[in-house]
């Protein structure tokens, strides 16, 4: 069982290229073209971060599935030019374009769409309906799992969680951070990410705060719910896979305090 729950839970970081990485976590030396190929052997996904500024070219995508190990995830950003709309039902041609842009050369390595949300964008129910109707539930036959991070105060509300949960949309757990952290599960999967790394930790987080962070992934794969939620929650017997990414905060550290939970589950 306990090997099980383990399978389950993915850690990883943002990305992969970062000056400060090398050295600290890339041995010295390593030419920049293997980095994925390193990083993906030291933890078990990355969420690409780039793709939500930009379209990537498909053969990008088919590199990285191939430089990458079986098992390994690609958690990725939806484009922003879907999100920040004022009229979110106009997103459509931007979601088709990012679904035809090569994402899915990632094929069986390709993990939630993260569609991230600007700070100053509120919860209007009409508006982020819209939205969540335009997501495709499958590409090219493989099944799509969709998580959207909201990052104002008026989504902490049980209207928005009961949409996400009726729509299958996992709400991203946004934790050690300035933002709103809503921990309702409203899919068969949960998307944490945790802001919290410091310089003053060897490993990010204190030994206390990783142990923690490992005990709610091991809870989610099991079905609980360790966080407190918005609306009232029940447990999931068939248990739930779990994307945890340790992002900004003290960013060098963050492949460091990945590691460590990898360690401790």
């Amino acid at each position: 069982m306990a090997n099980d729950v383990a399978s389950r839970i993915h850690i990883g970081i943002g990305g992969w290229t970062f000056e400060p990485w090398r050295g600290p976590f890339y041995p010295e030396g390593l030419a920049q073209k293997r980095e994925l190929e390193y990083a993906s052997r030291k933890l078990t996904s990355i969420e690409i971060n780039g793709t939500y500024y930009g379209s990537q070219k498909p053969e990008s995508f088919a590199k990285w599935h191939a430089e990458t190990p079986e098992g390994f995830i690609f958690a990725v950003k939806g484009p922003r030019f879907a999100t920040n709309r004022k009229d979110l039902g106009e997103a459509g041609s931007s979601i088709e374009r990012f679904f035809s842009s090569g994402v899915m050369n990632l094929k069986e390595k390709l993990g939630p769409i993260n569609w991230q949300f600007m700070g100053t964008k509120k919860f209007d129910a009409a508006d982020f309906e819209k939205f969540l109707k335009l997501l495709p539930k499958s590409v090219e036959g493989q099944k799509l799992r969709h998580a959207v991070e909201v990052r104002h105060e008026s989504f902490r509300n049980p209207e928005f969680v009961a949409m996400a949960k009726h729509y299958g949309a996992a709400i991203i757990i946004a934790a050690d951070s300035d933002y709103p952290q809503i921990a309702d599960v409203t899919a068969p999967f949960v998307y944490v990410r945790i802001m919290g790394t410091t310089e003053s930790e060897p490993k990010g987080y204190s030994g206390a705060a990783l142990k923690t962070w490992a005990a709610r992934a091991t809870e989610w794969a099991k079905g609980e719910t360790p966080l407190k939620t918005v609306s009232p929650h029940s447990a999931s017997p068939e248990g739930r896979d779990v994307f945890l990414y340790v992002i900004s905060g003290h960013k060098e550290k963050n492949p460091a305090a990945a590691m460590a939970l990898m360690e401790l589950i």
